[in-house]
């Protein structure tokens, strides 16, 4: 392939999913990897350097996970042979619970700011955020090598580099299902398209000196899909003959039985909905589903309906889809959302964000009567068309029950198959395992329950020797030979990166910590006037408590409080005033008292003034 080399200018910030006997599957030949290979003296989880048979421990090729493995989110691979490095994904995750304040995480890429040098490329896999939305946080970072992706996966890198008007201008090589790229020296990828909740998802087939390594992507099998083609399973296949020494591979669906369900079954039952609804319909489902937009767009023009988007990041989604023709909609299918009004509310789809029941997105502010626009009636529906994030279940219920308060019809994929997910179930999964024969296999993407879930059953139902399966965690530095593995006694900086506003890893553990502490307890302010020659209280001291008690309701403890702080300054303190000492006095005895008479421990902040 001729490559194209462009660059970009930033701007500104039901039914049972499996449908045939698993016995035909099962009864399929065993790996080509259960053939006896020179014995290996590092494997499963053992840590070393040794002098290895084959060749010199320099000459391994080494592939690191620096976000993305034990947990959804915030995906970077690099894979590293002499003086070269290829980089894969740079992804966002979204925050823990107990992360108050912090508006996403991203990876730590100190391992790669050391050897930027070595860095050739960036390649993308797909549009999702998890795998572009760090993009604008480490692209300067590692020398802003070319990124290789699909045009899809572009268009959206680039709006999502557009909020961000003081970084440089990223360099694009764009690829397709099919293309070999020559990257560098000692690197050469192959790209395959598979199935995802979004187009342009390409796998990828790495030649390496020391063997073939496959990352699969986000994948699933599909036979029916959605808005794009089949994977070539053919292709697929000819990567195994060809030989894989490492599979790197999407584990999210480790842990559910059966295949993944096909978009052309979410279709029917869709179509049962449109079919049947009386009043306007509203659809709640992730901006990046584009697939899942297309299905809901084509359905509207079929049953007469005009179609308004409404979320900031799904009619940014929508509008770089339509553009590139990724998303196919007839002339004046789509309104704007004050044009509601103008049409029966039996011809119009409303699709939003708001699935995961966030405070404040458009279904939450249509349920409460805030949205200036979109006003639900009693005959309206409301489809659920999205799976529920881990952590979100109660925001999700909360949402939920405010409809049915309203009166309104809930569909939700609980109650029927009207969503399914873009990651591989286990027959899909062993499906991919089977057609690529790999030598070692390589969990990523998932929990580490799903990791290592993954790994037990290739070895149950396909015979993969538990020691051709690699349970790493992030920072781990996996080495390879063509017949053996091991981790590296090393390891690369995998901590959080957080980001929180305009600051980018200045939110550490101490800050965190912090703000758990107000967020759990408050906080208790003492200001102490102390007399620079008496060294005594000059005047009683004034209190503040945000998140504490209320001051007006607890005189009591606020005397104790008062009382304590006099008999303590004056039997402690001494000239000339040692600010630090009292400080930190305060502090302690303070609170110890506050503890022991409300069983709390707020963050207390003494303050002392010399007067």
């Amino acid at each position: 392939m001729e490559r194209k080399k462009e660059n970009e200018p930033s701007g500104s910030r039901g039914r049972s999913a499996n449908r045939r006997s698993r016995k035909g599957f099962m009864d399929r030949p065993k790996l080509a990897t259960q053939r006896r290979l020179p014995p290996t003296n590092i494997h499963d989880g053992k840590v070393g350097t040794p002098q290895a048979a084959n060749g010199k421990v320099d000459d391994t090729l080494k592939i690191i996970p620096l976000g993305g493995i034990g947990e959804i989110g915030k995906n970077m691979y690099a894979l590293e042979y002499k003086n070269e490095i290829l980089v894969i994904d740079a992804g966002i995750m979204f925050p823990e619970e107990d992360m108050p304040g912090i508006d996403f995480l991203i990876p730590n890429t100190s391992y790669l700011e050391e050897r930027k040098d070595k860095i050739q490329a960036l390649i993308l896999t797909h549009g999702h955020m998890d795998h572009v939305g760090a993009v604008p946080y480490v692209q300067e970072k590692l020398g802003n090598p070319d990124i290789y992706t699909a045009e899809l996966t572009r268009g959206i890198t680039i709006k999502r580099h557009m909020e961000f008007p003081d970084k440089p201008a990223l360099k694009f090589q764009l690829v397709k299902d099919g293309d070999v790229e020559k990257i560098s020296q000692y690197f050469t990828v192959e790209f395959f398209q598979v199935n995802h909740s979004i187009p342009d998802d390409l796998g990828l087939y790495i030649q390496t000196p020391v063997g073939n390594v496959i990352f699969s992507s986000d994948f699933k099998f599909d036979d029916q899909p959605i808005n794009e083609k089949p994977a070539d399973i053919e292709k697929i296949k000819s990567f195994g003959e060809r030989g894989v020494l490492a599979l790197m591979i999407d584990s999210t669906g480790a842990e559910k039985p059966g295949h993944s369900m096909s978009e052309a079954d979410i279709q029917d039952n869709m179509e049962q909905i449109f079919r049947e609804a009386e009043g306007m319909l509203i659809v709640g489902t992730f901006s990046s589903m584009i697939n899942r937009i297309q299905q809901l767009i084509t359905l509207s023009e079929k049953y007469g309906r005009k179609v308004v988007f409404d979320g900031y990041s799904l009619k940014s989604n929508t509008e770089i889809s339509k553009k590139l023709g990724y998303i196919k909609m007839q002339k004046g299918t789509e309104i704007s959302v004050n044009q509601i009004d103008s049409y029966p509310r039996n011809q119009v789809t409303v699709i939003a964000t708001g699935a995961q029941g966030e405070d404040r997105a458009v279904l939450m502010r249509i349920v409460n009567r805030e949205h200036r626009h979109i006003q639900a009636t009693k005959n309206d529906s409301v489809i659920f068309s999205s799976s529920v994030i881990p952590g979100n279940e109660r925001s999700i219920q909360r949402l939920k029950d405010m409809l049915y308060r309203s009166g309104l019809k809930v569909y939700h994929y609980n109650m029927m198959d009207i969503h399914t997910g873009g990651h591989g179930n286990q027959e899909d999964l062993l499906k991919m395992i089977t057609y690529t024969k790999p030598t070692f296999l390589f969990p990523v993407h998932g929990h580490y329950s799903m990791t290592v879930t993954l790994g037990k059953l290739a070895n149950k139902e396909l015979g993969l020797p538990e020691d051709r399966v690699i349970i790493a965690d992030n920072g781990s530095i996996v080495h390879f030979l063509p017949d053996q593995w091991w981790f590296d006694k090393e390891v690369a900086p995998s901590d959080y990166v957080m980001v929180d506003g305009l600051g980018v890893g200045d939110v550490g553990n101490v800050v965190l910590r912090d703000r758990q502490v107000l967020a759990e307890d408050g906080m208790f302010v003492v200001i102490a006037l102390i007399n620079s020659k008496t060294g005594k209280l000059d005047k009683s001291p004034d209190i503040i408590s945000r998140g504490f008690v209320y001051l007006k309701d607890n005189k009591d403890l606020l005397m104790e409080v008062r009382r304590k702080l006099k008999i303590m300054i004056e039997k402690k303190s001494a000239t000339p005033v040692n600010d630090s000492y009292i400080k930190d006095l305060i502090r302690d005895e303070i609170g110890r008292l506050l503890f022991q008479k409300t069983a709390r421990r707020p963050m207390v902040l003494p303050v002392v003034i010399e007067v």
